[in-house]
């Protein structure tokens, strides 16, 4: 019988390691040192430069803080305010409006907010736009657009003055200007909470009257109870109009107008006593005799 052979061990599979010896081993660990100095070196530069703008902007501040506490005084002096100038108040006088910039005194032209004092003006009935500037040495101007009288309008027993977008100025009581056209039928809380539907009806009540005024003398008159059917009269005439544009069915009738004879409007023989435009396409006109 042949003898057995033994098996020669078999060494374990694994990563190679490259081991280097003698001077090519030196001159690879001389590498990485000095690699690693140079990185140590370049992240301290950095380090130090850094450190020095944290330095420089807190001497900085602290030197603006101490120049500031010094000069303080100087220059509230040379930017405080000493007058107060308005441009464009009619209606509004100067107390009022200074009234609502609540200066006090000695404050500087630079501790004042303009676009916030602007605002503070435009709180006032009269006012529609303000701007505010700052005019050194002393000077803080304030330049005023105030709202144009457009209609009187009727609630209960007073009168209330109204400009064209439907803002309330004053309140005339039992006064009265015959020169506005009258507005009538409007909610009386709506119209002081100045809700968009309320004032929108103004609008279109002031756009109306100015067109019957442009074709009709004496004072106009407009009921805006029903926003579906506003009545408006002027001079003894009586005008329906439906939902649809006022605009629209008041250049219907100025189209039309012309083919009516000129005595049905001046008072002689028959007299037109009103005129309807609630429908499409047509206008009806009733007279009386």
């Amino acid at each position: 019988m042949k003898p057995l052979l033994r098996k020669r061990a078999v060494p374990a599979v694994g990563p190679r390691v490259n081991q280097w010896k003698g001077v090519r081993a030196s001159q690879f660990s001389e590498q990485r040192e000095q690699a690693r100095q140079e990185r140590l070196t370049l992240w301290k530069r950095r380090a130090w430069r850094v450190g020095r703008w944290i330095v420089g902007l807190a001497a900085l501040a602290w030197g603006l803080t101490m120049i500031t506490r010094e000069m303080g005084p100087i220059l509230q002096g040379w930017l405080e305010i000493r007058e107060v100038e308005i441009e464009g108040i009619h209606q509004v006088t100067k107390p009022e409006v200074l009234e609502r910039l609540v200066l006090k005194p000695g404050m500087g032209l630079h501790e004042v907010s303009t676009a916030f004092l602007a605002e503070r003006v435009r709180t006032h009935a009269w006012i529609k736009e303000a701007t505010v500037e700052r005019r050194p040495p002393h000077l803080l101007h304030v330049s005023v657009v105030e709202r144009t009288p457009a209609a009187i309008i009727l609630i209960g027993t007073d009168h209330w003055l109204s400009d064209e977008s439907g803002s309330l100025l004053a309140k005339l009581g039992k006064q009265d200007d015959p020169t506005l056209p009258l507005l009538t039928g409007l909610d009386p809380q709506s119209l002081h909470r100045g809700e968009a539907r309320v004032r929108n009806a103004v609008q279109s009540g002031v756009v109306l009257a100015k067109l019957i005024a442009n074709t009709f003398d004496g004072r106009v008159e407009v009921n805006l109870t029903n926003s579906s059917n506003v009545v408006a009269s002027a001079n003894g005439v009586r005008f329906q109009f439906g939902g649809d544009s006022l605009v629209d069915q008041w250049e219907r009738f100025r189209k039309v107008k012309p083919s009516f004879k000129i005595d049905s409007f001046d008072g002689r023989k028959r007299e037109v006593s009103e005129i309807d435009l609630r429908y499409d396409h047509r206008v009806i006109v009733r007279e009386r005799v």
